[in-house]
């Protein structure tokens, strides 16, 4: 049983298809069916039940593919540790970002940090905050960079920047006025909410909760899965959101939208990784590059 043996086997169980495992390989079709024969018969099991064009996954296969993960898992993790050993950093780096940090934070950063680690090859994923913390916890990421509360004693965790979650209405709504809204108009209003799971969501129920509203009592609740659509459903002048500064910044400043009086707490951005993983220069170097400014 080789490696590659193992990687032909753990791509074709998640693409049940030979013809697409090869291209994601970069291998012939013949040289993939040829390391699923060889590990087969090896072995004396069927991995795979072949019906047609398509290729499932056997009872024994199924057995068997948490374990080969495991193995390559294992065989990546010793192939950084020598790249680490070897000199300057270099190799994959995972990241995943909740929305706003990745879309609106993040981006000149990483590329200040390609510019000084090229041989970093840096992987951008963007979840909610929930789905972020989930991908480290589950070995799927590094690092995440949430602006939800990070909770779990599996993770270290690092402030890395600021945020400010801020209500804006269109310039039409009633409440574009000088004046805050009263509790029973911030009760009535028809207000959207980002998805469970999301840090802005987190976040405005938190400060909604201080203020003696509960969400489950609002009269109309609709749930978008980004800043960008909480937005465009604002504009349509009969809504209320609350999103990141960031995100509403460039239409606050232009007039389309109006910034409520309504105060809201600072809150953070911060890392996640996982404590009993270990630490690659490059995630080392990454780490320090993103927190130079936290203070900021």
């Amino acid at each position: 049983m080789t490696l590659d043996q193992l990687r032909v086997f753990v791509t074709v169980a998640r693409l049940q298809h030979v013809t697409q495992a090869a291209r994601s390989l970069n291998k012939t079709q013949s040289a993939v069916s040829a390391a699923i024969s060889a590990l087969e018969q090896r072995h004396n099991v069927r991995l795979f039940d072949r019906v047609g064009r398509s290729i499932t996954l056997t009872s024994d296969g199924q057995r068997f593919l948490p374990v080969a993960l495991a193995v390559l898992e294992e065989a990546d993790h010793a192939a950084t540790v020598l790249t680490d050993i070897a000199g300057l950093p270099s190799g994959p780096l995972r990241v995943v970002a909740s929305q706003t940090v990745a879309t609106y934070w993040l981006p000149p950063r990483i590329a200040r940090f390609h510019m000084d680690f090229p041989m970093v090859g840096l992987d951008l994923e963007t979840l909610n905050t929930r789905g972020a913390l989930d991908a480290v916890l589950e070995g799927r990421a590094d690092i995440a960079i949430v602006e939800g509360r990070v909770t779990g004693a599996q993770f270290n965790t690092q402030v890395v920047g600021h945020d400010q979650l801020v209500v804006v209405v269109d310039k039409s709504h009633p409440w574009a006025r000088p004046t805050p809204p009263t509790l029973d108009e911030i009760r009535s209003a028809n207000w959207v909410f980002r998805e469970e799971g999301s840090g802005t969501r987190e976040t405005l129920s938190e400060e909604l909760a201080d203020r003696g509203v509960k969400v489950s009592s609002l009269r109309s609740l609709l749930v978008l899965p980004s800043n960008e659509a909480c937005l465009a459903a604002v504009r349509s002048g009969q809504h209320v959101t609350a999103v990141s500064a960031f995100s509403a910044r460039s239409q606050i400043d232009c007039g389309t939208l109006h910034l409520v009086d309504l105060e809201m707490h600072a809150r953070n951005f911060a890392t996640a990784t996982h404590k009993q993983r270990y630490t690659t220069r490059a995630l080392e170097e990454f780490q320090a590059y993103i927190s130079e400014d936290a203070d900021a």
